[in-house]
């Protein structure tokens, strides 16, 4: 019997490599996003189930989980949905924080928490992916609430998997780096700010040069690591993605919070 994974945000990068990488393997695939009448590529694979939800929308994510449970089983959840808000935090409006916040991280808890009560009262346990981030280990310059809202998400699955773990239930978190994809056109906010804008030119800069030691791994092979996290049967908490990300977490275990610090506040000043 084909396995099913619920996938949120998967209209484009990340989520869309994701769904076609588990139908390749013979699963079906749930993909949700904010106007499923807009794709025009997982609705001709076979077994690839459009359905409308936007995470912010509890209604609508309790309407859409439910008529998804009327269907099929699903073994695997992954909360991809997001967007990444940048600039100076003091230039931020309530609106755009309480949005960062409301889609990054109480949209995660949202369906999260609907699942976790479906796979315990099923007795089958399942498996919780989300996608974190490299800013989820150690932040971002100009994405504080951004930052904020990744290392809640690594804080909330650890903490919830040692409530869950006695159901055969499983949290993991997928924290990539860099990724090649249109994120910074389509899912980044950036609120300008004259203040910032040198700060801004630096970071851009570094990109260019590769100073700031980013590197941008495809959606396909980040959603690789999604698929292994599915399925590897590990009791691993964090799948660390993209040697940018990998780099960031050695440097954080190595040389402690304030080195770090020190570090990357060299690139900067």
């Amino acid at each position: 019997m084909s396995k099913t994974i619920f996938i949120t945000g998967a209209s484009s990068g990340l989520g869309k490599a994701t769904a076609k990488l588990f139908q390749s393997k013979g699963w079906n695939v749930i993909a949700t996003m904010r106007t499923p009448e807009n794709e025009k590529e997982l609705n001709e694979l076979e077994n690839v189930y459009l359905y409308a939800m936007d995470v912010t929308d509890k209604k609508q994510v309790e309407k859409t989980i439910d008529e998804v449970l009327k269907r099929f089983e699903v073994d695997v959840v992954f909360n991809n949905a997001g967007f990444g808000l940048v600039g100076g935090f003091e230039a931020y409006s309530e609106d755009d924080i309480h949005s960062q916040i409301e889609t990054n991280l109480l949209g995660v808890f949202r369906v999260s928490k609907f699942f976790i009560s479906y796979f315990r009262k099923h007795d089958k346990g399942g498996i919780l992916l989300t996608t974190t981030s490299a800013a989820g280990i150690a932040a971002n310059p100009l994405a504080s609430v951004y930052s904020a809202t990744k290392f809640a998400l690594e804080g909330w699955s650890e903490a919830v998997n040692y409530e869950v773990n006695q159901f055969n239930i499983r949290l993991k978190t997928i924290a990539p780096g860099g990724m090649d994809t249109n994120y910074a056109g389509r899912s980044l906010n950036y609120v300008e700010n004259k203040n910032y804008t040198p700060l801004w030119n630096i970071m851009l800069a570094g990109f260019k040069d590769g100073s700031t030691d980013v590197h941008f791994s495809s959606a396909d092979d980040v959603a690789k690591v999604v698929f292994e996290a599915a399925t590897d049967n590990k009791p691993q908490l964090r799948y660390v993605v993209g040697p940018d990300a990998e780099k960031i977490a050695k440097d954080r275990q190595e040389l402690g919070q304030q080195k770090q610090f020190e570090q990357i506040s060299k690139l900067y000043s």
